[in-house]
């Protein structure tokens, strides 16, 4: 095996998805929410109900993106190769990506047609609204109880998951909008609550997009402190300092981080190598860093330079020793 593939294999494939319970539940909540989208199209169009066909594009959109997510799950669970060094672990967050971009121009077709209705009023079935939105509630809230579990670790699962929830709104919606038309025969709720589902759907949306829109970015982790953690790497026996800094989010679990570290003091090999590990625990233990690449070099060397090290004569010693990712 090459040190390439030793690495990978060392490093990536422990961070693969494995949870196979995640994908089979992502199976069933596409099953139960193509049903309920059959189900909401035919009584929207037999109950004439701006929200209840708004709900059913939605569904219908839910459907198609988990569709997406579980494509995207299945392609993150590959193990890495040649091309693919660090796996296929983004494809989750690409395939969250798609369904909030699709949530979103969702969101602003459900306004635009919400504010139609409004100009041009239509009467609606009160009646059918009720009970179509109660055996769809139902239908929601089976699908969000399966995805809830798996969705905590996962983009990918949890832009689904807001699916899901901005479904079992949209179908109290439709209940309330259907005791309210029952009653009052005030038709206008019906794109009042259209708007408020989209309403919902943008503000959700917009966190995990801006997340997933990070991460792909190659973005430290939010809050991080670059300069604090040169410091303290710093501040280790032996380091006088640590420049060219690259710190970025392989995908939701893993940070990543490259640098050069300049040295003092080192008599031999084996010290730089101490030197390299102490600093990977300080990254790990301390900063959530479990894949730095480090470029040791020396600092004002006026000593021999490592064993093993030959340095042309009139110039400074500027032994290096690559580290590799691990910890």
């Amino acid at each position: 095996m090459s040190p390439s593939n030793e690495h990978r294999d060392g490093h990536l494939h422990d961070h693969a998805p494995s949870d196979a319970s995640g994908t089979t539940r992502l199976v069933l909540a596409i099953v139960f929410n193509a049903l309920i989208t059959a189900v909401e199209f035919i009584a929207g169009f037999l109950a004439g109900s701006l929200a209840l066909i708004a709900d059913a594009t939605h569904n219908l959109s839910d459907t198609a993106s988990m569709g997406t997510s579980l494509i995207a799950r299945r392609l993150s669970a590959r193990a890495a190769d040649d091309r693919r060094t660090f796996g296929y672990d983004r494809a989750e967050l690409i395939g969250a990506f798609i369904n909030l971009i699709t949530l979103v121009l969702i969101a602003l077709y459900l306004i635009f047609e919400a504010v139609q209705r409004m100009l041009e009023p239509a009467s609606v079935d009160g009646t059918l609204m009720i009970w179509v939105g109660a055996g769809t509630l139902v239908g929601n809230v089976a699908t969000a109880v399966v995805l809830y579990a798996p969705s905590r670790d996962s983009l990918n699962l949890r832009s689904a998951f807001v699916h899901i929830v901005a479904d079992a709104l949209g179908s109290i919606a439709v209940i309330a909008g259907g005791v309210v038309i029952l009653r009052f025969d005030w038709t206008i709720i019906d794109p009042i609550l259209t708007a408020s589902i989209a309403a919902y759907i943008l503000i959700q949306s917009y966190g995990m997009l801006r997340e997933t829109i990070s991460i792909l970015m190659e973005s430290a982790p939010r809050g991080f402190d670059i300069d604090a953690m040169a410091d303290r790497v710093a501040s280790l026996e032996n380091v006088a300092g640590m420049h060219h800094i690259h710190v970025w989010r392989l995908d939701e679990s893993r940070v990543a981080l490259e640098a050069h570290v300049a040295t003092r003091d080192i008599e031999s090999l084996s010290d730089l190598d101490r030197v390299k590990q102490s600093i990977k625990r300080v990254l790990d233990d301390e900063y959530g860093i479990d894949h730095a690449t480090l470029e040791l070099e020396y600092e004002h060397c006026t000593d021999r330079p490592p064993d093993g090290d030959v340095t042309p004569s009139g110039t400074e010693p500027t032994a290096r020793a690559p580290a590799d990712a691990g910890s």
